[in-house]
Formats: C-alpha cells, structure tokens, sequence
C-alpha cells in the first residue's frame, strides 16, 4: 500500500494548497453512498476536519441502501452532512415533460444536485470538490455541467480500479467499497450495465491506450475485447468537448483560452 500512503500524502497538499491559496477555508462536496464521492469525503475531512460539509441530495429514484450507507459512511468518518432533497424539482419537471426518457431524467438529475451543491457553496463560503475518476472523465460518463462541475478534483486521475484500492487504504466503509457503482438515477440504473463492461476490463484497455500509447491493434493483441476497444477509443474521442472548457471563436489578438492565459493561482 505504498502507492496510496503516497498518493493520499500528495492529495492532502494538494487540496489544501489549492483551496487555501484562494482565501477560501471551507469545502463541500455531494455524497451519493458511492466510492468516488466517499473517497473524496476522507481525503477532505483530513485536511478540513469540520469545514468539510457533505450534502445527500436523493431524489425518488434514489436507494434507500445509498442513504443508509451514506449515514453508516458519516458516522463512521464523524462527518458534518446535511439532506437536501431534489425530488420536488425533478418531480415538477417530468410532470411538464412527461415524455423524458431515461438520459435526459438522468442529466437533469445531475444538474439539479450540482445547482444546489453550488448554491450551497455559496451559502458556506466553501469550493466545491469533483467526484469524478479517471475512467468516467475518459469515457465521458457524466453529465457537463452536472457531476463533472467543481472547483478543483483530486481523483480524476485515478482510475476507478485504483479508486477501489484507495477506498481500501483509506477503510472506508465496507458496504460502500462492495456496492455495484450507481449513480441512482433512474430505477435499477448501473454504471457498468451502462457501460456493458466492468471497470476491471475498463481500466485495463484505458491504461494501455490512454498511459501506455499502444494502437487499438495492440491492445486487442494484449487479449481485450475488440467491440469494447472500439466502444473505448470512440468514446474517448467523441466526448473530449466534456473535458474542456468551452471553446471561445477568435476574434481579438488576446483571446481566452487561446492565447490569454495566466497560471492558476496567479496573484496581483
């Protein structure tokens, strides 16, 4: 466990370097009784202890097993959370479009927890903190503007298999870590039957094209599945305007995001 005692070293620094730098002292994040978000929760309460607040922001498709772990998560790790429900919004909603299917219930959804989870951020004075992995961040497994939004992430360079492993190192709550990885967004909704594949074969095709460079024909050689590489590289591609900020046309000598750019934590 090496790796992660130095992983989770480097993540405590780098959290707190890049909230403190910009005045603010607080944190918030939204707990879903998922890993990612869990992860992220104890890697917070390190570095903040109380200024570390989590919101729970289920809806009518949410499992009851998702808020039990969530709570049993909160106990365990003497977390400050609150519950802010998105089912009268999301409810409103599909009663004026009762012809949403399934993709569109489930950005909304996302959205509506990202809108509260901001505008409680602005009510504590506090960053938000991304919960999205590497995997789902590569794939575009997430909603722009919904749980792809915050101010700063500290595992969206890890893939969800390392995340697993770091949710050991870390103990985080057992329920948690032996869970199916769900988003709760829409009834018996899964992200690997989403996805068609499991993480494990997921990560593993991701890392030799995405860290060790090998060709499409490559990987298939190494043994994964061909319609899963083909699914993998066009995803990757298709859903790069996701990791990007928006693209701004060109029309000035200084254009944002073109040729104006400053270092992040650039001071006066």
């Amino acid at each position: 466990m090496k790796k992660y005692e130095q992983i989770t070293e480097y993540l405590h620094h780098f959290l707190n370097d890049e909230v403190r730098k910009t005045g603010i002292e607080s944190v918030v994040l939204g707990l879903s009784g998922g890993i990612d978000s869990a992860v992220v929760a104890v890697l917070a309460k390190m570095v903040f202890k109380d200024n570390l607040l989590c919101v729970k922001m289920p809806s009518q498709y949410s499992s009851s097993s998702s808020l039990d772990d969530a709570d049993e998560f909160c106990r365990d790790f003497k977390i400050n959370a609150i519950t802010v429900s998105i089912e009268p919004i999301l409810r409103a909603y599909e009663e004026a479009n009762p012809d949403m299917d399934n993709l569109r219930r489930g950005n909304l959804s996302a959205r509506l927890r990202m809108a509260t989870i901001f505008d409680i951020s602005a009510k504590q004075k506090a960053l938000v903190l991304g919960t999205s992995n590497k995997s789902e961040l590569m794939l575009g497994y997430g909603t722009i503007y919904g749980d792809l939004a915050s101010a700063l992430n500290p595992i969206g360079d890890l893939y969800k298999s390392e995340v697993y492993e770091l949710a050991e190192y870390l103990g985080v709550t057992k329920s948690i870590i032996k869970k199916a990885p769900s988003a709760d967004l829409w009834d018996g909704q899964s992200d690997e039957s989403d996805l068609g594949y499991s993480y494990a074969k997921l990560d593993e095709a991701l890392k030799l094209y995405v860290e060790d460079r090998l060709t499409k024909e490559e990987i298939i050689e190494r043994g994964c599945d061909k319609e899963m590489v083909d699914m993998i590289i066009k995803r990757i591609f298709r859903n790069q305007f996701k990791r990007k900020m928006p693209i701004i046309a060109k029309l000035t000598s200084r254009t944002i995001n073109h040729d104006f750019n400053y270092p992040r934590d650039i001071t006066l």
